[in-house]
């Protein structure tokens, strides 16, 4: 795989270190396969990178290891800057509005300091 990312990937807060800090080695391993994938393809397959809809323009990273499946919401600021907010492991085929509400939050939370300190800086 090709080491040139044409994106980049920010942790925001602790939201992901914290999913990722419990997962097991394999789905640790698997996850920065994908995150990988995501900072280096042009075109990220659906299966790893999803957008979903009725969203503010949140994006779902996929994961799946053995039975296990995991996801990671994210969203672009600025175009090529992707950044993770909160992420679970998948139990039903719908994923849980509770998840869905938390990473809209995460992101306007985020857009919010940006915004603040944006007018700080004036």
């Amino acid at each position: 795989m090709s080491e040139n990312f044409i994106r980049d990937i920010f942790y925001y807060k602790d939201y992901y270190p914290d999913f990722y800090s419990k997962l097991k080695p394999e789905a640790k391993k698997k996850f920065n396969w994908t995150l990988q994938l995501i900072a280096t393809l042009d075109r990220v397959p659906d299966k790893y990178f999803k957008h979903l809809t009725n969203t503010s323009g949140l994006f779902e990273i996929r994961v799946e290891v053995g039975s296990d499946i995991y996801r990671v919401f994210s969203f672009f600021d600025k175009g090529k800057l992707i950044v993770l907010a909160n992420g679970f492991q998948k139990k039903t085929q719908k994923t849980p509005v509770s998840e869905i509400e938390m990473a809209e939050k995460i992101k306007k939370q985020y857009f919010n300091e940006i915004e603040d300190s944006r007018i700080a800086k004036k």
